[in-house]
């Protein structure tokens, strides 16, 4: 894997998983926000702020990857907190002239010991769609929290 020598963009979503469920399949709700340092403030003129691709990747892989925490924790017993969250970046980045991703996860699984939200975490990247696309592709950083 090529490592990133310079950032350029950053998509964030902070993800939590609802026990108050009107379908199926729960409900999940995402906070997207612009990730910018001073040089790279971006300005919405006339238009709606929308999400940038990084973003969305980022939402979507954390919407995957927090429903397969809930699996692998029922699997396993474990009860998981209602304040469970994954907070994911994805950075857009470059190397020389080729483009580059990479991921940052910050697991919270407050109250469970921490070798077990460890394994939760590890756990949720093996059977995870998003996580298994892109296992070997791009570099992923995992932070578990249970404080």
């Amino acid at each position: 894997m090529n490592k990133i020598e310079k950032v350029l963009f950053t998509g964030k979503t902070h993800t939590t998983a609802s026990r108050e469920s009107t379908g199926a399949h729960g409900k999940l709700d995402l906070n997207l926000s612009v990730a910018g340092s001073a040089d790279q403030d971006l300005t919405y003129a006339a238009v709606a702020p929308h999400p940038l691709a990084e973003q969305l990747f980022a939402g979507a892989w954390s919407a995957c990857y927090t429903a397969a925490i809930g699996l692998v924790a029922a699997q396993k017993r474990v009860p998981l907190p209602a304040d469970m969250s994954v907070d994911i970046e994805i950075d857009l980045g470059q190397t020389g002239a080729a483009y580059f991703l990479q991921a940052r996860f910050e697991v919270r699984i407050p109250g469970v010991a921490q070798d077990v939200a460890e394994r939760l975490a590890h756990a949720a990247h093996q059977i995870c769609p998003y996580s298994k696309a892109v296992h070997g592709n791009i570099d992923v950083a995992v932070n578990v929290v249970t404080a």
